[in-house]
C-alpha cells in the first residue's frame, strides 16, 4: 500500500488493540525466555552470579525496546500486530523514523509508571503486582485512544499522539483485482 492510502485507514478499536497487546505479551514471553531467562540461568547455575534488579530491569528494557523498534523500522508491524492487522504509520502515512519508533516505545512503556506508584503506595507483593501490570497494560493504558477530543476519530492513544505515530486497522484483503 502506499503512504496515501495507509494514511486514510481507520485506527483499530479498542477490543482489537486489546486483543492484539494479549498476543504481543505472549510472544513477548518467548522473546524474553530466548534473550533473558536462558543467559540468567547460565550464568547462575554456571558461576553463581545473578545480575542486581535494577540491572535486570534495563537489560529487559533495552532488549523488549530492540524488539519493538526493529519491528517497526523494518514493516510498522511486529508479529502480534500483523496477526491483527494493526500497523504503525508516521503522520503522512510512511514508516517511521528511527526516532519516531524510539520515542514511541519510551512513550508506550508509561504506563509502567502508575504501577510502581500503586505498588509503593499499597506495598503489593508478587501476584497482585503482576495482576495490577495485566490490568494496567491491557486495559487501562488502551483507554487512553477515548482522551483525543480535538480529532476523535482519529483514536490515538497517548503514545502515539506523543511520538507522532499512528495505528491503523488493514484491511482484510490487500490484493486488488484488475
Amino acid at each position: 500500500m502506499t503512504s496515501a492510502e495507509l494514511n486514510i485507514l481507520p485506527a483499530p478499536q479498542f477490543w482489537r488493540r486489546v486483543f492484539c497487546s494479549l498476543y504481543e505479551q505472549l510472544v513477548l514471553l518467548g522473546v524474553i525466555a530466548l534473550t533473558f531467562l536462558l543467559p540468567n540461568l547460565g550464568l547462575g547455575v554456571l558461576f553463581g552470579v545473578s545480575l542486581p534488579s535494577w540491572l535486570t530491569f534495563l537489560y529487559l528494557y533495552g532488549v523488549l525496546g530492540l524488539y519493538f523498534v526493529w519491528y517497526w523500522l523494518k514493516s510498522g508491524q511486529t508479529l502480534a500486530m500483523q496477526t491483527w492487522r494493526i500497523r504503525i504509520i508516521g503522520p503522512n502515512g510512511d514508516r517511521l523514523s528511527k526516532k519516531q519508533a524510539i520515542l514511541r516505545y519510551v512513550f508506550g512503556s508509561l504506563w509502567l509508571l502508575p504501577c510502581v506508584l500503586l505498588q509503593w503506595i499499597f506495598s503489593l507483593e508478587k501476584w497482585q503486582i503482576l495482576s495490577m501490570l495485566f490490568i494496567v497494560a491491557l486495559f487501562l493504558w488502551p483507554l487512553t485512544i477515548y482522551l483525543n477530543r480535538v480529532t476523535p476519530l482519529l483514536r490515538q492513544g497517548l503514545p502515539d499522539r506523543w511520538a507522532g505515530s499512528r495505528l491503523v486497522e488493514l484491511p482484510k484483503n490487500l490484493v486488488t483485482l484488475k
